[in-house]
């Protein structure tokens, strides 16, 4: 989807209101319709991956995801319905794993990395097909998964029963 038309109508109508002003008041207009223009753009497709999310939680079994290609924005639909058969389709990824909790709001969280592990995540994250921020939801989820399981097994191993728990991986900050 190309923003741009959205992006002139947005500087179209603020140079049609500084026209009532003065010839200071339309430059001034020109200059911060440029200015503000990555700053709208961002504002849209924020807004269009809110209504993904929405539609994503609206729509059990499909995953609406947006994407960023270049300065255009991709919207990708992945799940169990089935694509109208015209000849050999490309595999597409695997959906990523139901949701351990249903339902509930969408939150949204700064996450800071150093720039070696956010390549490396975008990187993987391509390789899969999806976006990253449903790559970084999917590491969070499994993680969730494993910490459940450790408690479960820790519990287990309170209540009397001989089993012997080992906890492996790294943490880098």
């Amino acid at each position: 989807m190309d923003l741009t038309p959205y992006l002139a109508n947005l500087r179209e109508d603020l140079a049609n209101t500084a026209s009532a002003g003065d010839e200071q008041t339309r430059r001034t207009a020109a200059l911060l319709s440029s200015a503000l223009e990555p700053s709208a753009r961002l504002v849209l497709m924020n807004a269009l991956a809110d209504l993904a999310a929405e539609v994503t939680a609206a729509l059990p079994g499909q995953v609406v995801d947006v994407r960023l290609d270049g300065r255009d924005v991709r919207v990708v639909v992945t799940g169990e319905a089935e694509p109208p058969s015209s000849g050999p389709t490309p595999p597409s990824p695997p959906p990523p794993p139901s949701p351990l909790i249903d339902g509930g709001d969408i939150s949204r969280i700064t996450l800071r990395l150093v720039e070696q592990m956010k390549s490396q995540a975008e990187q993987a994250a391509a390789a899969q097909g999806i976006s990253l921020n449903s790559f970084v939801a999917q590491a969070v989820q499994g993680a969730l998964g494993q910490a459940q399981q450790y408690q479960q097994r820790h519990e287990r191993g309170r209540q009397g029963s001989r089993t012997e728990t080992k906890l492996h991986g790294w943490v880098q900050g």
